[in-house]
């Protein structure tokens, strides 16, 4: 009999104090387009390529979430150029918490989005 749970990620929840903000800073960081316009409380999903969602979630209208992050990241963007990433992140003016690590056939570095969550940025 097939397992009533998956194993599979269906969607990471990413809590945040200001929708819009949020929206705007994974936007640029994922080159997408922001259109604020499609923008609606409590949450905003951003397109993303494969079967695993992100969602920004800002709580119910009237309200703002006080974020306390986490000191480590919780997931992580894949990149096939550590060095390209990381110029791209300086180009956009973004807080980096961790510069590049690299091992062997592994690289990543940190970065802290407008509510001080921290995403890793890896080739592994």
């Amino acid at each position: 009999m097939p397992h009533s749970i998956l194993n599979q990620t269906n969607t990471i929840f990413i809590h945040v104090s200001d929708l819009e903000r949020s929206v705007i800073w994974y936007s640029n960081l994922l080159n997408q387009q922001a259109d604020l316009s499609k923008v609606s409380r409590p949450v905003y999903n951003l397109e993303m390529n494969q079967h695993t969602g992100i969602t920004l979630d800002a709580g119910p209208p009237g309200t703002t979430k006080e974020i306390s992050p986490q000191p480590h990241p919780l997931f992580n963007f894949h990149t096939d150029d550590i060095h390209q990433a990381y110029k791209y992140i300086e180009k956009l003016g973004y807080t980096i918490a961790a510069e590049i690590t690299e091992f062997d056939d592994f690289a990543f570095f940190n970065v802290n989005d407008p509510d001080g969550n921290v995403i890793m940025i890896c080739n592994g």
